[in-house]
């Protein structure tokens, strides 16, 4: 993770049970932020990657866990107290754990990794959406640019309903060039977006994969890694790290851009 938590997994596969073990000791433990996950969004996420590399279109149930164990440490921000914030764990971390998840089977490099969300807002309104980035590259894909992708659902609001009713222009939004990893296949590239409001807001940013860039595969390049600015009035362009809150300005700019994803093979 970005803060240098660690999320670690020893996988194991019995083939002649048809069995496998995932088995999260070492994870580090509860964090002060918001993004420890309850048990259920890791086995969340193990199920879906499981789904994804079973070659059988199988209907969701809790049957599939049936030759599946999850350890999961207690006390580690994969099984936190509840006293813990967990708000974060199911937007960032739950995308992460699939990231290693899929890495420890090789299947394909890491996309962007979190959903990049962002929220404003005063008294009297708020606004909250996710945006995508690129998806890691496989054996026989290239990554795709611009997606939310494994553990999200979410779609963007239109341009035109965006600006009409709440008080921002949408300057850019549009394809990070270049932002995906290199490789044999290519990982997709990132977005950027950027909004001026019109009227004094508080803006909060929850992101990851602005320390730590979407790992390649096989000789695959890393993807770019994230970034969030504030562009002042007077042009200074101020970073905002992966996690914050601000208060902005009117005339004042929030340029995000969100990471590509791994490649996949040599260049």
């Amino acid at each position: 993770m970005d803060d240098g938590s660690v999320l670690h997994l020893k996988l194991t596969l019995d083939s002649s049970k048809g069995e496998a073990t995932f088995d999260f000791e070492g994870t580090s433990p509860e964090v002060y932020g918001n993004w420890n996950a309850p048990e259920a969004v890791t086995a969340a996420a193990v199920i879906y990657c499981l789904r994804c590399l079973v070659d059988v279109d199988i209907p969701l149930n809790q049957g599939c866990l049936a030759p599946v164990k999850i350890l999961i440490p207690k006390g580690s921000f994969l099984s936190p107290s509840d006293k813990a914030a967990v708000v974060g764990g199911n937007v960032l971390t739950s995308q992460r754990v699939t990231d290693v998840v899929l890495m420890a089977f090789q299947a394909c490099a890491c996309s962007q990794g979190c959903m990049n969300n962002l929220t404003f807002g005063d008294d009297t309104f708020g606004y909250y959406e996710t945006i995508g980035g690129g998806s890691g590259a496989g054996a026989s894909w290239d990554g795709t640019s611009g997606v939310q992708c494994h553990m999200t659902n979410t779609r963007m609001t239109d341009p035109e309903i965006f600006e009409q009713r709440y008080p921002v222009l949408l300057h850019r939004f549009s394809i990070r060039e270049n932002s995906g990893g290199s490789g044999f296949h290519r990982g997709g590239d990132g977005l950027v977006r950027e909004i001026e409001f019109c009227q004094p807001v508080v803006v909060s940013i929850l992101s990851e994969r602005r320390v730590h860039a979407p790992r390649g595969l096989k000789g695959g390049r890393n993807g770019a890694r994230g970034a969030n600015y504030l562009v002042k009035k007077d042009g200074r362009r101020v970073y905002l790290g992966g996690k914050n809150t601000v208060m902005v300005n009117a005339g004042e700019i929030l340029q995000i851009l969100t990471p590509g994803g791994g490649g996949f093979g040599s260049p």
